[in-house]
């Protein structure tokens, strides 16, 4: 099979073609960073324009470069939610419209089972059922994932997402948007345990999240420094990454411990980070089990793990008719093609 995959359900346009034998053909990402950056954050208008006005280049592009066509391309899988609602629409329309001429099916695909299923991409051993941290600018949740289509939420943040605090700390620390990889990296300037700052529900037996308190702490750290120069900066992001760390370390630990299971995921932009990978992986050594992750140039969002998905829901023989249908607000754990 081979399976034309579109993601557009914020700020980047993805468009990759993967095929069941020959794996990734192509990844074609425009990415909107430019655009967005001058303003702190992504703006939905602008972004569902960019999508329009590149989409179809990178489509023909795509089909350019692998040789493919109508007569080859087996379905289309494109992001239905969840994500902003104008540029979902630019996605549904062009995915839909193409399923109709060529007159092949269309699977819609949750955005977040794209990123629970990208570590499948590069790791043949990872096989349900296991557990997935998934954690980008919007999401941070616990997932247990049963199968193609089946999946538990065991925790997710009461208030902010992982990425999106990272991204506002680093706004107060003067670096531009999106910062995650900026404050990553000028933690590596910092010393641990210069700041002390608060651990949200680290102590709760459940597996919930809470972040608006450790970032709201953090900026009005920042802003107590009335001279405060690069070292101070580099403390703070160290502690705040050692903290936030720590935080998602242990819940993890916890979901471990109770599942019983030893494969973990970790997906999403955050799980870029390389210092999150090594204390999850140590974690998982000691518990015997096994991390696992997607390539780096997966871990942000690409049209490779909605191409992906679509091939396995499309081999379990679940697709949709021809209706655009986004859900802006599409959990994953109410996947349904009946």
């Amino acid at each position: 099979m081979r399976i034309l995959g579109i993601e557009t359900s914020c700020d980047e346009t993805g468009v990759a073609i993967y095929d069941s034998k020959l794996g990734v053909l192509i990844n074609n990402i425009y990415s909107q960073i430019s655009t967005h950056s001058k303003y702190g954050g992504v703006v939905p208008e602008l972004a569902a324009r960019s999508h329009n006005e590149n989409i179809i280049s990178l489509i023909k592009d795509a089909l350019l470069k692998t040789n493919s066509s109508k007569n080859n391309i087996n379905g289309i899988a494109y992001t239905a939610g969840p994500g902003l609602v104008g540029s979902l629409l630019v996605g549904a329309s062009i995915a839909k419209s193409l399923a109709y001429a060529w007159n092949i099916p269309v699977i819609t695909i949750n955005h977040m089972e794209g990123h629970l299923l990208s570590p499948m991409l590069n790791n043949n051993k990872l096989s349900f059922p296991f557990l997935a941290l998934l954690v980008s600018g919007k999401h941070t949740q616990l997932i247990r994932a049963n199968n193609i289509g089946d999946y538990n939420l065991l925790g997710e943040s009461l208030d902010d997402a992982v990425g999106e605090v990272f991204d506002k700390i680093a706004i107060a620390l003067g670096l531009k948007y999106p910062g995650g990889l900026s404050l990553s990296m000028l933690a590596d300037r910092g010393f641990s345990n210069k700041y002390t700052f608060p651990k949200p529900l680290i102590n709760k037996p459940n597996l919930m999240f809470s972040f608006s308190g450790l970032k709201t702490s953090v900026i009005n750290t920042i802003y107590s420094l009335s001279n405060i120069n690069y070292q101070d900066k580099a403390n703070i992001a160290r502690s705040f990454e050692d903290t936030i760390i720590e935080i998602l370390v242990s819940k993890c630990a916890k979901a471990i411990h109770t599942s019983k299971l030893k494969k973990l995921v970790i997906a999403g932009g955050v799980s870029a980070n390389n210092k999150l990978r090594f204390h999850l992986h140590s974690m998982m050594s000691k518990k015997q089990g096994i991390l696992f992750y997607p390539n780096k140039e997966l871990c942000t969002d690409n049209g490779v793990m909605i191409a992906y998905a679509g091939l396995l829901h499309l081999r379990n023989g679940k697709y949709n008719n021809l209706e655009t249908s986004i859900n802006p607000n599409w959990q994953i754990y109410s996947i349904n093609y009946n």
